[in-house]
Order: structure tokens, then C-alpha cells, then sequence
């Protein structure tokens, strides 16, 4: 399907162009890198960024969060419900 966009790159401001279900884990990458999750569920978030470095956040309130993460760790995520936005 053709959109007035397809010809147009992509940045860091642009809308998503998908979101997937996020289930945690500390040895498998996600299928697609991510640009930003949202936590349905208060809690910390460790994640491996697209460079290869471990990040783990202090407490995070409910909402959608930038970030670049290739996967979401299970040990130092207590956050719930994680959506990944493509």
C-alpha cells in the first residue's frame, strides 16, 4: 500500500509505525528494535540499548518512554504490561 510518506526518512520525532507486546527477557533480543515502550505497569526497566549497553531506570510512574532498546531485560524490570513502539 503507497502512502504520501513512503519516500520520506524516517527520524526520531516520527510517529510509530507499529507497537508489539513486550514480555522481558535476558537472552533473547526483540524480533525489531524499539524507539520507545509504554509500562501499563509502575516499575524499574533494564534494557540493552542498540549500541549494546545495559541500562536500568530507578521507579517509572505509568506512561510511554523514548528510548532506543534492541531487548528488554527480565532481572531489574518490575514494570508491567510493557508495549514496544517500531
Amino acid at each position: 500500500m503507497a502512502t504520501r510518506f513512503q519516500n520520506y526518512a524516517m527520524g526520531v520525532t516520527a510517529p510509530a509505525l507499529g507497537a508489539v507486546a513486550i514480555t522481558p527477557s535476558d537472552s533473547v533480543d526483540l524480533a525489531e528494535g524499539v524507539c520507545a515502550v509504554t509500562l501499563g505497569g509502575a516499575g524499574t526497566l533494564s534494557f540493552i540499548g542498540t549500541g549494546g549497553t545495559t541500562y536500568t531506570t530507578g521507579m517509572l510512574p505509568v506512561g510511554t518512554y523514548s528510548l532506543f532498546a534492541r531487548r528488554i531485560l527480565a532481572t531489574g524490570t518490575t514494570a508491567t504490561d510493557i508495549t514496544g513502539w517500531i
